[in-house]
């Protein structure tokens, strides 16, 4: 699959670049990508959440009624998960909420999530730039000439570039990564892919 090269300033250069067809043109695996996204939040999660059981409870442990003809139902002391301010039952405990998921799967849901990008045509290559200092003017400058202002970019760059960072940190709807950060979970989050030409090398060795 070939696909054009622009320049910053939204010019065609005339020069193709060739997208993969094992990365950028395979059938599309839902379930991994799934899988590979819900992994990625998963490990994102603090899981430091704790509540108190009845144990934990400080108060009286003396037994305040009648075990039966109450009326209402049973209880020992004042920390019964029955009374207001008494423990929580199987509350929340610190945990890791990831997962395993193997390599071959995490490659197989980035890839497909690549080729849902280049089917919806959602992908420019552009040649490789740089800016001289850290201007988000000229990051948005590029993106009207590369007609995709207003949507949520992700520029993918071989390595990494301070200046385009720091150009684009500003902008909610932008971000900027390297091929080796690269994920499922980011290209997805993306409406548009912004792949700087060296990088397309590198991401066709996935």
């Amino acid at each position: 699959m070939e696909i054009s090269v622009y320049n910053i300033k939204g010019e065609d250069t005339g020069k193709k670049v060739n997208l993969k067809e094992g990365v950028f043109g395979i059938e599309p695996n839902d379930h991994v990508i799934y899988l590979d996204v819900k992994q990625h939040l998963a490990n994102k999660r603090q899981g430091t959440a704790k509540s108190k059981e009845r144990s934990e409870i400080s108060g009286s442990t003396r037994k305040l009624g009648r075990q039966k003809g109450g009326g209402g139902a049973r209880r020992g002391d004042i920390n019964s998960p029955v009374l207001v301010g008494g423990g929580r039952v199987f509350g929340p405990k610190p945990r890791d909420y990831g997962f395993k998921l193997n390599k071959k799967e995490k490659s197989l849901a980035r890839k497909s999530a690549l080729s849902y990008k280049a089917k919806g045509e959602a992908i420019t290559v552009v040649e490789d730039f740089t800016f001289d200092t850290p201007k988000t003017k000229e990051f948005l400058a590029m993106a009207k000439n590369l007609k995709v202002e207003g949507k949520k970019l992700l520029v993918v760059l071989p390595e990494n570039n301070q200046i385009i960072y720091l150009s684009a940190r500003n902008l909610p709807k932008a971000s900027v990564t390297t091929v080796s950060e690269l994920n499922t979970y980011k290209v997805m989050d993306a409406a548009h892919l912004v792949l700087l030409e060296s990088s397309v090398t590198a991401i066709n060795n996935f």
